[in-house]
């Protein structure tokens, strides 16, 4: 890898861009190229345009193309998913648990080795955010459809399996042992929202924001990989890491829209009797995606900074609400007996091979493992844009931790509630409603019931503004060469993109078709993230040592 020293007086191209030049010791990648030189730039009809050719056009080109044909091919598009999802985690289950199990390893190395010690923006950098600031834009960055659909559904399908047995149960299960069974269900919750998935993001998050930082590249994945590729990173290799990168927010985002409109839909059936119909649902994508757009439009400050903060206070109100009427004390005391559990199973739970729970581990894990990957380039960019100045230790630990600590709490709050309903109380009806109906369900037995489905779905609808806008603001920053300042027609194009994506895997197959491109997206990547490892390991050895 080339270098050069840091030189905190110049001009440096990147600052231009609205990256900051290094503070202190750090080793800039000594790069002719500049920040979109390759950019399209253009006023035609008016709208103003600042986008990469080749990604955005082959990017473009391509997910339009797939929403097109999965519309006209509704009727035979849905068995070549499910022939798609059932090849990609029975045959490669084993790739994604044995990747995401480097990954977690990476980062608790890094956590304990004298590298942890560099910090991100250079040495004398100074964190741009106070840690209440910090964490609390952790935990809206990586949590939000995912908890509100799976909080509820999740634990009560893997007490019912793990209490009947069978391949569907996590560890094979414990059979006719309510006890047993709650544990088992918690813990593989646990580990699907645990350690894992957060050093998934850390992996990205850490990449990002130390080569673009420290080593003055664009904010963008291809800069990553400078030191295997070189110059070659800014020619089409690049651009197939930046293209990957977009097909892989795209779908892993078009997932969870898809996952919430069909809750949101639920939730208005149930409460309002609107129509039970996809039309609801495509009225629903629509209508949030024309909200998504004002928030563009409005700006990140007025519009989806000013949700995420009205979403992090109505997630917190709902969840002391359960906790309050709820089994208070189960609650408490579940908190630490799922640590415990997630601890004592994990090792069993991130075996790839050999596994006698092959449906629980291809069907559950290798999907969320693929799932979580495909987000990975949204949550990493906003993760590593709002750590600088963070130590890498500082910032592995944080990541890793804090968001686990929330995820442990809701799942406890809301599945634990849940299990108690059914076990406890014998409330049948929380067990055999639908998936994208458990929550409301299980808040009907606690008081205010109308009030809270109401939040619940408001909610689900926030999250899916400000996962559309958010995931347009980086997807745009891909296909635009890696600048964080391109129009915003570009992101509006995103956005509703994002929209047409999700309308059309409904449409065409499903929930089994949103799963499908997650996975069959998050299988490229996850080579990607892999070899991303060596890279920052490679960068942080080249960053001057910290004393």
């Amino acid at each position: 890898m080339e270098k050069k020293p840091q030189n905190p007086s110049s001009d440096d191209s990147a600052s231009s861009e609205g990256i900051p030049a290094p503070e202190g010791a750090a080793n800039l990648i000594d790069t002719d190229y500049v920040i979109g030189q390759d950019n399209i730039t253009t006023n035609a009809m008016g709208l103003n345009l600042d986008l990469h050719g080749k990604v955005f056009s082959i990017s473009a080109i391509i997910v339009l193309l797939f929403v097109v044909l999965t519309l006209a091919l509704q009727d035979t598009i849905a068995p070549i998913y499910d022939a798609i999802f059932s090849f990609l985690t029975v045959n490669l289950g084993w790739f994604f648990i044995l990747s995401a199990n480097v990954f977690v390893v990476l980062c608790i190395g890094l956590i304990f080795s004298p590298l942890g010690k560099i910090r991100i923006g250079g040495a004398d950098a100074k964190p741009d955010f106070t840690y209440m600031g910090w964490f609390s834009m952790l935990f809206a960055a990586g949590m939000g459809i995912g908890l509100m659909f799976f909080g509820v559904n999740e634990p009560l399908t893997h007490f019912g399996t793990s209490f009947d047995g069978g391949s569907w149960a996590p560890l094979a299960g414990a059979e006719g042992d309510a006890t047993g069974a709650a544990a088992l269900a918690m813990a593989a919750t646990i580990f699907h929202w645990g350690l894992h998935p957060w050093a998934i993001y850390a992996v990205v998050a850490l990449s990002l924001a130390l080569f673009s930082f420290n080593k003055g590249l664009p904010l963008s994945m291809r800069s990553v990989f400078y030191p295997i590729l070189g110059e070659r990173v800014w020619g089409w290799p690049g651009h197939i890491i930046d293209i990957l990168a977009v097909f892989a927010t795209l779908f892993g985002l078009a997932t969870s829209l898809g996952l919430g409109a069909t809750q949101a839909a639920a939730g208005l059936t149930y409460l309002f009797d609107a129509p039970e119909s996809d039309v609801t649902m495509i009225l629903l994508i629509i209508g949030i995606t024309l909200i998504a757009i004002c928030s563009i439009l409005a700006g990140v400050d007025k519009g989806v900074q000013l949700l995420s903060k009205i979403n992090i206070a109505m997630a917190a109100l709902l969840l002391f609400f359960v906790i309050a009427v709820g089994p208070t004390l189960l609650i408490a005391t579940g908190f630490f007996e799922n640590l415990w559990s997630y601890a004592v199973h994990l090792p069993a739970l991130s075996n790839p091979f050999g596994r006698e729970d092959a449906n629980f581990s291809q069907g559950w894990t290798a999907f969320y493992w693929a799932w979580w990957i495909s987000w990975s380039p949204y949550v990493g960019m906003f993760i590593a844009r709002v750590s600088r100045g963070r130590t890498v230790r500082e910032f592995l630990i944080s990541v890793m931790l804090v968001p686990f600590f929330v995820s442990v709490l809701w799942m406890t709050t809301f599945g634990g509630t849940a299990i108690d309903q059914y076990v406890s109380q014998g409330i049948e009806a929380v067990r055999d409603a639908g998936v994208d109906l458990q929550l409301f369900v299980m808040l009907e037995q606690l008081p205010l019931s109308q009030i809270t489905s109401f939040v619940a779905i408001v909610l689900v609808i926030i999250f899916f503004v400000t996962s559309s806008d958010s995931g347009s603001l980086v997807i745009d920053s891909i296909t635009a060469g890696g600048k964080v300042d391109a129009p915003k027609p570009q992101r509006v194009f995103w956005a509703i993109i994002e929209g047409a994506i999700a309308i059309a895997l409904l449409l065409g197959g499903g929930l089994t078709a949103l799963q499908t491109m997650a996975v069959s997206t998050g299988f490229p990547f996850t080579i990607i993230l892999l070899v991303a490892c060596y890279a920052i390991i490679k960068g942080l050895m080249s960053e001057p040592k910290a004393v």
